[in-house]
């Protein structure tokens, strides 16, 4: 058993007094949650919490607990960031696996500017494993797609891009100006796996469903080999891609919102988080077209005749 990880999990169930809430922050599912406390109290021989249908609670071995397993996993995290100025200070990331390589060299060349001596080592990692990771200390700090909930995160500065939509060469909406969603009715949709970004899936889905655009399937990748085909669509932002032809949505109905996210308790690396913060905010307004909420306008709610509001 590692212990380690399971005083983690220990620590959340503790500070939450819910096991829902505590797997949401450490981004895994209940079962499993429950599944490793009580591997933790068969391990150590004692029952940690008091549990009912109503209410978690501390026992008293728990609550003599808390305050070690909090040192322990204190001391361990400081021993690897030691470890890593040992061997020259690393700065783990988490970046989305579609994030243009252009953006990820952009972000390495500008935390290089300002942290010449630390290394930056991004990892390709969607929005709800970042968050785990992030719990688990895998990565330092990440950049996720909103909504995310995770109570146990700090989040950044969060910055907006408008989405127009990806077509191949060859459709007939590629040589209009704007692309009203309900146009792109019988369409297949290719999106981001649901399962690594759960929030931005549901809230994209269901603003398709608004503007009168009900994707008959919805393919998940990060490819776009599919769009090339002619065989879906895509949302995203504007590309140079022979065979592609991008197109900007009437009324920015589509956005995607991201921001920079770290762990309450991630001390040790605090100025190097804040740092990357920082660079990130800036090389996403440069390099990947991003703005700030509140800069981006409101959107237009744009109907075609005989459609419902």
């Amino acid at each position: 058993m590692d212990l380690v990880r399971h005083l983690r999990y220990f620590i959340a169930v503790a500070e939450e007094l819910h096991f829902g809430n505590a797997a949401i922050r450490l981004g895994m599912a209940q079962p499993p949650l429950s599944q490793r406390i009580k591997r933790l109290e068969e391990e150590l021989g004692t029952r940690l919490f008091d549990r009912s249908a109503r209410q978690v609670r501390l026992t008293e071995s728990g609550r003599l607990l808390l305050a070690e397993a909090r040192e322990i996993v204190a001391r361990v995290d400081r021993l690897h960031e030691l470890a890593r100025h040992g061997e020259g200070a690393v700065l783990k990331v988490g970046v989305p696996p579609d994030l243009a390589a252009a953006v990820i060299a952009a972000l390495v060349a500008g935390f290089r500017q300002t942290n010449p001596e630390v290394r930056l080592a991004p990892a390709e990692i969607w929005t709800a494993d970042q968050v785990t990771a992030l719990a688990e200390g895998t990565i330092d700090i990440g950049l996720v797609r909103h909504p995310v909930s995770a109570p146990g995160l700090r989040f950044g500065e969060v910055l907006v891009q408008l989405q127009g939509v990806l077509l191949a060469a060859g459709d007939p909406l590629a040589g209009v100006g704007e692309v009203h969603l309900a146009d792109l009715a019988g369409r297949e949709l290719l999106m981001p796996p649901k399962e690594g970004e759960p929030g931005m899936h549901a809230e994209m889905l269901s603003e398709c469903r608004r503007h009168g655009y009900v994707p008959p399937q919805v393919h998940q990748g990060a490819g776009l080999g599919l769009v090339l085909a002619g065989a879906a669509v895509a949302f995203g932002p504007r590309v140079e891609v022979p065979g592609l032809a991008w197109r900007p949505l009437l009324g920015s109905p589509i956005a995607c919102r991201v921001s920079t996210a770290w762990r309450v308790t991630t001390a040790p690396v605090n100025e190097l988080v804040g740092d990357f913060s920082a660079v990130a905010v800036r090389t996403l307004k440069e390099s990947a077209g991003m703005s700030d909420d509140g800069a981006v306008p409101p959107r237009r709610i744009s109907r075609r005749p005989g459609m419902m509001a």
